[in-house]
């Protein structure tokens, strides 16, 4: 399975709290919600058209706890819950012992070995929705085959970031980009390694 991250961010990086004002206030944050207002028809039927693409996925705790107690317990037919609650579910935690959504499977020993033995299953996409430290850690361990980032037309200014001030330097190949109604935006990258520098400093010409 190729392994994909789908991701909604601001435009100056800040992927916490998107959805709701209370969703995620660790650390003093106090912005929450401030993707609500931006989606519209095209944006919604391409996410739904990316849970539909799943084989299965994979969580870190914080957002397996949160869509758990959200999607987990509905059973209407929206694309997305229907996606969620008939596919595996994997989660990377030390801590969660008794998950209660069904089909869920903890990987809390090796979690890079564990990862790749599901890359290794025949099928599409194993797929990362929100988990950011789960996100990081996996572009830290070149995990990540292809990153979907959403990108809200808003700077917020204070909270997580998808990509922290130090990290790894990774180059992006871009496979597709487009607009959506309301202003947001998709970029679909695929990591292809290190970037390219500059090797010397070009000489000033008298």
């Amino acid at each position: 399975m190729k392994l994909t991250t789908t991701t909604q961010v601001s435009v100056d990086g800040v992927m916490q709290g998107p959805g709701d004002r209370d969703e995620d206030r660790s650390c003093g944050f106090e912005r929450g919600g401030w993707a609500m207002g931006h989606p519209d028809d095209e944006a919604m039927r391409f996410i739904y058209e990316v849970y539909q693409r799943a084989d299965a996925f994979l969580f870190g705790r914080r957002t397996y706890e949160l869509f758990s107690g959200y999607w987990g317990v509905r059973a209407d037919i929206n694309p997305i819950a229907a996606a969620l609650n008939t596919r595996p579910k994997y989660v990377a935690s030390t801590t969660l012992t008794d998950p209660q959504w069904a089909d869920t499977t903890v990987l809390s020993g090796d979690v890079a070995a564990a990862v790749g033995e599901l890359k290794g299953k025949p099928g599409g996409e194993l797929q990362v929705h929100g988990s950011g430290t789960l996100t990081r850690w996996l572009l830290d361990n070149d995990l990540v085959d292809e990153m979907n980032l959403l990108i809200v037309p808003v700077v917020v200014g204070q909270g997580t970031r998808l990509f922290p001030d130090t990290g790894p330097d990774i180059a992006l190949d871009l496979l597709d980009s487009r607009a959506f109604p309301k202003g947001g935006t998709l970029q679909v990258y695929r990591p292809t390694g290190y970037p390219q520098y500059a090797t010397a400093t070009a000489e000033l010409k008298a």
